[in-house]
């Protein structure tokens, strides 16, 4: 194979990567490097599923020891999405930890040795597009290879939470429009919380689901809650026929004896207009300016309660710089030692103290709180929150100006 010269564009590198077999994406990658830059001990950290640590996968389908995913030079480029060089004492080599986000989803760091006489802004920059490159090859590669997943486990997942990590769409999505961040606990035994996105060219789709119960039964109820509303939606099924489609799915399936919340959002891209229908009991928070609102919308029954529900769209609208969280009731719902809920005052402070961080560490520290409120990582309900910062798009002048003028 050629050599990479550290000058020219990664689509050679890139081919290489797509044409080895999934388990050796981290030795070619390594093999690449060391060919274009004169890289050693590469080494591939991918977060865990409860995004504390962040696992080296040194041997597959084995980790090394892991390290902090909030702290260290590692932990500062995994949570600022921003390269991180450090000097390394008494040699003549640096080593650079690089994010690796797939379309605003972050897998984790790509961490390496060079020397430092090539560390400049331009090769750092250069390296941080190959570990784009190659965070899109291991998202992928979880298609054929449980080996990336496995080097994600702190521990064994549940069954339950087994399921429901396969049934989620990422923890991150972003575009220029928007942002998204989304976390969930307890993440190795989460049973029924769920949360779902998915864009087209003009719209953004967002759900929130609790289903009711804990375990597999929760996480089988919810399962078929997420995939009737999906199957719905790319049917191209507006909003509330979505929830009515899945309210029927669920209500054959249980006749009404367990039943999944829900809330549905639908945001027009072009103009901040949200349509929404409150199928139960997830809360949302609209953050503008310094004020922190609670979103007033319709509460309607949650999905499966009833046989044939109806459903109707509620709309509202959202302005560049806006933040929205949407949280279960695992969250909200969650009291203290003492009888205080967390939605009440808690959550506000969090949500205050932390609107200038990006929407995932909003998340995992809306998440955090709501642990140190409770007294202890084992909550006894599953928690999601997910954060949405809404940049919407430019006016567009010419659509302004008349004609002719």
């Amino acid at each position: 194979m050629d050599a990479v010269n550290a000058s020219e564009p990664f689509s050679s590198a890139e081919s290489r990567l797509r044409a080895v077999p999934p388990h050796a994406l981290v030795a070619t990658a390594g093999s690449l490097l060391a060919e274009g830059f004169g890289a050693q001990d590469v080494t591939l950290l991918l977060a865990d599923y409860g995004l504390t640590v962040l696992q080296p996968v040194t041997h597959l389908p084995h980790t090394g020891d892991p390290v902090s995913a909030h702290d260290g030079p590692a932990g500062t480029a995994f949570t600022t999405q921003t390269p991180v060089v450090e000097v390394i004492a008494d040699t003549t080599m640096e080593r650079v930890y690089l994010p690796i986000t797939v379309r605003g989803d972050r897998l984790g760091v790509l961490s390496l040795r060079v020397p430092a006489a090539s560390a400049d802004p331009a090769t750092v920059l250069r390296l941080g597009e190959f570990a784009t490159a190659l965070g899109h090859e291991v998202a992928t590669a979880g298609r054929d290879t449980d080996l990336y997943l496995q080097a994600r486990r702190t521990r064994r997942l549940t069954l339950a939470a087994e399921m429901q990590w396969q049934l989620l769409p990422g923890r991150g999505c972003a575009r220029r429009e928007y942002a998204i961040g989304a976390h969930l606990e307890p993440a190795y035994a989460v049973g029924g919380d769920n949360f779902d996105w998915s864009t087209s060219a003009d719209h953004l789709t967002l759900t929130v689901t609790d289903g009711m119960g804990q375990g597999i039964d929760a996480s089988l109820l919810t399962n078929l809650a997420v995939s009737a509303m999906r199957n719905a939606r790319r049917a191209g099924i507006g909003l509330a026929d979505q929830a009515a489609l899945a309210d029927q799915a669920v209500y054959a399936q249980y006749g009404g004896k367990v039943y999944a919340s829900t809330l549905l959002l639908r945001f027009d891209l072009d103009t901040g207009t949200v349509r929404a229908v409150d199928a139960g009991s997830p809360q949302l928070y609209r953050l503008r300016a310094t004020g922190i609102d609670l979103i007033e919308l319709e509460a309607q029954l949650p999905l499966g309660m009833f046989e044939e529900t109806p459903y109707e769209e509620q709309t509202f609208q959202v302005e560049p710089g806006d933040r929205l969280v949407a949280i279960s009731t695992g969250v909200h719902g969650t009291r203290s030692a003492t009888g205080d809920l967390f939605g009440e005052r808690a959550l506000r402070q969090i949500l205050s103290a932390t609107r200038q961080t990006p929407p995932h560490e909003t998340a995992r520290a809306v998440v955090a709180g709501l642990i140190e409120h409770f007294g202890s990582k084992d909550l006894t309900s599953d928690a999601v929150v997910v954060c949405l910062d809404w940049a919407g798009r430019p006016i567009d002048s010419a659509r302004l100006t008349p004609e002719g003028t």
